[in-house]
């Protein structure tokens, strides 16, 4: 229950030094854009990811070959996705969020912020959190497409604050 033999942890040492090499690989081919959260379907494809290195290293019925298959499969699905999105606007709007107003000149946007399932303390936490005491020296309060809030202020603030709604 508490130790299983020392061929366990040497299978786990062996499979993990080498499916997170091949992760890195994979990640370093693919690009950049393989692990930016700019949308949802960016962050299903990270925590896949994370997931896949997880069942790699503690289920001993994936082999490391059919683990380094999915990061592959999963990194070349990515750069299909991204690759379309860039190149089509009907894919592009099928896939992605567009970014949502919920706050103007001091105030707020209710049928923005009903239809984002926002409320006002998360409004007023992200300009506190963006370093701004006062919310009538806020001029937009944005949802971003990743789910967190970009709060400008005048031409003197600008911020991304991480976070969204639930």
């Amino acid at each position: 229950m508490f130790f299983d033999g020392w061929s366990d942890l040497l299978r786990i040492l062996v499979v993990g030094s080498l499916a997170y090499a091949g992760l890195v690989g994979f990640l370093r081919v693919s690009g950049k854009r393989t692990l930016a959260k700019m949308n949802a379907f960016d962050l299903v494809v990270t925590v896949a990811l994370g997931s896949t290195l997880a069942t790699v290293l503690l289920n001993n019925d994936v082999s490391l070959a059919e683990g380094l298959f999915a990061f592959a499969l999963l990194c070349a699905l990515q750069y299909v996705v991204a690759f379309l999105a860039v190149r089509s606007a009907a894919f592009r709007k099928a896939i992605k969020s567009e970014p949502a107003l919920l706050f103007r000149n001091g105030e707020y946007l209710r049928v923005a912020m009903t239809r984002e399932r926002v409320s006002e303390d998360e409004i007023r936490a992200a300009i506190r959190a963006a370093g701004q005491p006062d919310p009538s020296r806020v001029a937009e309060v944005v949802l971003e497409t990743d789910g967190s809030f970009s709060v400008v202020g005048g031409a003197e603030t600008q911020s991304a604050v991480e976070g969204g709604p639930s």
